[in-house]
């Protein structure tokens, strides 16, 4: 199994804390199950990785940042990784509506020719990384302002206004490219018409230029980036970006954000490291916005005198994988050692920011899910002279310095319609995020509840979730688990 990717420096490690689980969300959804998801994830990761080294290290050029923000670089990263997957013979643990998309023309529309690449992706490439990266961050990962602004440098009190700008820079890059863009006569009639309606928020769409938009996806499109304001920015970014799954992993991502924010309201004060470089990028931002002011006047007084994604089945109708969202993790993550500071006493929103070297017993990580904090905590059982009716193993399968992953895998005797698991741990272990389950912990009681979607179980069938904890001193295997209150027989794997 690939080890899970190790950063070089300071820099490497920051991106790994900021941006993994945001790729191992979207590599589950792009595969059948979660040992699948860890291996895409770790592979595209690495791949990333290489990119972003390559793409600061040209000889003689001080290091600079992919044109891509971190965050779809290494999205991109996942969907090409699965790519090769299929074609190299590994494309049965990716999901099969991925696997058709792959094989289509549709996939082709990110590979081909870059004029007929969608208006989004290019005109994200073209706008300065601190520029795209606010973006991308506002409207797709769907982070409130202040967090944004700590992670990029930014002023809080001024955030908004710098959104809005580079929000006007995107429309305009995205304007230039949809004219770049072989068309047909059809769509070229259209395109200056598009342009002067979508520049006010309250314009009416003419019915002929509405009944072409429902027809051609490009122009679609393009109508989404021309109105930024819309409300369709968001779909249009992830879908431009990522393709398939792209509706699926925005959806994921505003769950997550607000699982975060309810769970933890305190955590977003510091979620990432400030970035160097915002208020040169400003700068240049602003010299850049006057331009295309000038240029977009001067355009649609041209035009006024001339006169004139496919993302997939299910991530057209949102996230329909049945798979809890993925969350920010609140237990730290496996970086490289050099980054990491004095040993201190574990805190679920502070650790994610800490380098520690993970001595894995299998790298593979799990897709993350839904944190609910607020989930009754089970009793412990009570004595009970019963003969178990289930068994449970508990997996424990990486393990760092202060972090650990474990799956639970429970087999009942008799049928479940709901059900509830709990444990107790001895060394004071702290659950941080769980997938396939929603979760609270009481002191040493950790209780994982049923998700809608696996809440029915066979006689003889087996329930199974997993999770990331914290530990510190001992990490020794929980005792007195339970289903549905009732004691289990405990294994440890």
């Amino acid at each position: 199994m690939p080890d899970l990717p190790t950063p070089q420096d300071a820099t490497e490690a920051a991106l790994f804390a900021e941006c993994w689980d945001a790729v191992l969300s979207y590599a589950d959804l792009c595969t059948v199950g979660p040992e699948s998801a860890g291996h895409l994830a770790s592979e595209a990761f690495a791949a990333g990785l290489r990119e972003a080294r390559e793409a600061g290290a040209g000889p003689g050029t001080a290091r600079r940042p992919a044109r891509l923000p971190r965050i779809p670089l290494l999205l991109v990263a996942v969907r090409t990784t699965a790519a090769a997957w299929e074609e190299g013979g590994r494309g049965d643990g990716l999901d099969p509506d991925l696997r058709l998309w792959l094989n289509s023309e549709h996939a082709t529309r990110y590979t081909g020719p870059p004029l007929g690449r969608p208006v989004a992706l290019r005109g994200l490439r073209d706008m300065q990384e601190p520029d795209a990266a606010l973006l991308w961050l506002t409207e797709v990962e769907a982070l409130p302002p202040h967090v944004v602004a700590r992670r990029l440098g930014l002023d809080p009190a001024t955030v908004s206004d710098e959104l809005a700008q580079v929000r006007g820079l995107f429309r305009d890059r995205c304007r230039r490219n949809h004219l770049d863009t072989p068309m047909d006569a059809r769509c070229r009639s259209y395109a200056r018409l598009l342009d002067a309606v979508t520049r006010s928020p309250a314009a009416d769409i003419p019915a002929d230029l509405s009944r072409h938009l429902a027809t051609c996806v490009p122009c679609a499109e393009a109508a989404a980036c021309l109105r930024p304001h819309g409300g369709g920015l968001p779909a249009a970014l992830a879908g431009g970006v990522l393709g398939w799954g792209g509706l699926a992993y925005l959806e994921r991502r505003r769950r997550a954000a607000e699982a975060r924010l309810a769970g933890h309201p305190d955590a977003d004060a510091d979620t990432g490291p400030v970035r160097p470089g915002a208020h040169k990028a400003r700068m240049v931002r602003g010299a850049l916005l006057v331009t295309a002011v000038l240029v977009s006047g001067l355009a649609l007084a041209v035009s006024m005198t001339q006169g004139g994604s496919s993302a997939g089945a299910r991530a057209a109708d949102g996230d329909l994988t049945g798979r809890p969202p993925a969350v920010d993790p609140t237990v730290s993550l496996p970086v490289a050692a050099a980054t990491r500071p004095a040993r201190e006493a574990p805190e679920p929103s502070a650790s994610a920011s800490r380098g520690t070297t993970p001595t894995p017993r299998d790298p593979d990580p799990e897709p993350q899910g839904t944190t609910s904090p607020t989930a009754r905590p089970d009793a412990p059982p009570p004595a009970t002279s019963e003969a178990p009716s289930c068994t449970a193993v508990y997996d424990l399968v990486n393990e760092w310095t202060d972090g650990f992953q474990a799956i639970v895998t429970v087999t009942t005797d008799r049928p479940l319609n709901g059900w509830r698991v709990a444990w107790s741990y001895r060394d004071g272990q702290r659950v941080g995020q769980m997938w396939d389950a929603a979760f609270a912990q009481n002191g040493p009681r950790v209780t994982a509840t049923a998700a809608d979607y696996n809440k029915t179980v066979a006689a003889g069938g087996k329930v199974t979730f997993g999770f990331l904890g914290s530990w510190r001193g001992a990490n020794s295997p929980p005792h007195d688990l339970t289903l549905d209150g009732r004691a289990c027989t405990l294994k440890t794997g």
